[in-house]
């Protein structure tokens, strides 16, 4: 099996495992606000369901695509909340099915893939296994929502390790969109994934180290919660520097999320 079809049915599992925390809601709770502010369940949910179809329009079209992306230029603060907004303003079982239908277009298209295939986006073209990657560290991340909105803890799963490798990658990025200067050297990142064993990024020499639970680091470099509310560690100024600033997602820098005692 190659990387990129075995992180394409961890996405499948991953949209799966959301898909039953939704299902069943009623109009009512898909209207429930989440910690997003301005976004409601369905804002999340319509969210993942644009992002598939641009996607899917990187893979396949990239004439359309290069539209989409005028578009994005043009409004580069609102255009996501806009492509949210238009989706929860639909019935939610047919936002239900659009998303699902979406997501599974866009997983066949990427199976399909010739090997060694790049797609354009709106930071530097993906392969495959990067577009399928970002696709499942996003469904996470509003599932984290989603879930907090409804007082679920999800288990987490050796799916994580997918959410934590974008975080380390995007350590250069999280300091450029800042204007900052990144390190010149690597750091090393040890984390305990949820099964116990450790992953293991960057040089075991490394002087600046961070450290924690698997799910803590993802949790911070997704902007789910507060560093201060995770057991995730660092060493040396510049590794402390990231941990306030890191982000695994593309685009401006986010507003993160409060601490809890001043949620």
């Amino acid at each position: 099996m190659s990387d990129a079809a075995a992180v394409l049915d961890d996405v499948c599992d991953e949209g799966d495992e959301l898909d039953l925390l939704v299902a069943g809601l009623t109009e009512a709770r898909w209207a429930l606000p989440t910690p997003a502010p301005g976004w409601s369940i369905a804002h999340q949910i319509a969210h993942l369901a644009w992002t598939d179809r641009v996607a899917l329009l990187a893979v396949t079209d990239a004439g359309e695509f290069a539209g989409e992306v005028e578009k994005a230029l043009a409004a580069p603060d609102t255009f996501v909340d806009e492509g949210a907004a238009a989706g929860a303003r639909l019935p939610a079982p047919e936002l239900l099915a659009q998303w699902r239908a979406g997501r599974d277009r866009l997983v066949r298209a990427l199976r399909a893939a010739p090997p060694g295939a790049r797609f354009p986006w709106y930071g530097p073209p993906m392969s495959t296994a990067s577009m399928a990657t970002g696709r499942l560290m996003e469904t996470w991340a509003h599932g984290q929502d989603i879930a907090d909105t409804l007082g679920v803890r999800r288990e987490p799963t050796a799916r994580l390790r997918h959410v934590a490798r974008i975080g380390v990658r995007a350590r250069d990025f999280a300091f450029s969109v800042r204007g900052l200067a990144a390190p010149d050297e690597e750091f090393r990142v040890e984390l305990t994934a949820p099964g116990g064993e450790l992953w293991e990024y960057g040089p075991a020499d490394a002087v600046q180290r961070v450290s924690g639970p698997a799910l803590d680091f993802c949790l911070l470099v997704t902007q789910r919660a507060h560093r201060d509310d995770l057991a995730v560690r660092a060493e040396g100024t510049d590794a402390e520097q990231w941990l306030d600033i890191a982000q695994a997602f593309a685009g401006p820098p986010g507003a993160g999320r409060a601490p809890k005692g001043e949620a």
